[in-house]
């Protein structure tokens, strides 16, 4: 059986499957799972009272390192999902977040992500005080 994270940091969103999220069965296509896991982080730094939006404009990018996602039951047209996502390890330049995405109590997907914070360029860059303040 799955365990949450040990996080005092999470945040939590719902999410209702859209018709173009699926595949020809009407189940949620693999590749969208990642994107609910993008919806998760920036709702979660919403939550917090910034955006990304507001980072983008000091300068500073998160780029996604590392990506993974372990499917466990099939989403599917209509379904009403509520996403979890837990800040886990943070380091100056980068965060590990880990996700739960559940329908109806049952936990259908877990993943991880590493974002890590770079410049315009693409030259790794310490987190912002105000992120790290946050996280």
């Amino acid at each position: 059986m799955h365990q949450s994270p040990v996080s005092s940091h999470s945040h939590e969103i719902t999410i209702r499957v859209r018709y173009q999220e699926t595949d020809g069965q009407r189940r949620v296509h693999h590749g969208n799972y990642l994107t609910y896991f993008e919806m998760g982080r920036t709702e979660m730094l919403r939550a917090r009272g910034y955006t990304y939006k507001a980072f983008e404009d000091a300068g500073l990018f998160m780029v996604v390192a590392e990506a993974s996602c372990r499917y466990q039951a099939a989403a599917e047209y209509d379904d009403m999902l509520l996403l979890r996502t837990y800040v886990g390890k943070v380091t100056s330049a980068s965060i590990r977040h880990t996700y739960e995405l559940i329908r109806d109590s049952r936990i259908i997907a877990t993943g991880e992500t590493l974002v890590v914070c770079v410049d315009s360029e693409g030259k790794i860059k310490k987190l912002p005080d105000w992120l790290l303040s946050k996280t």
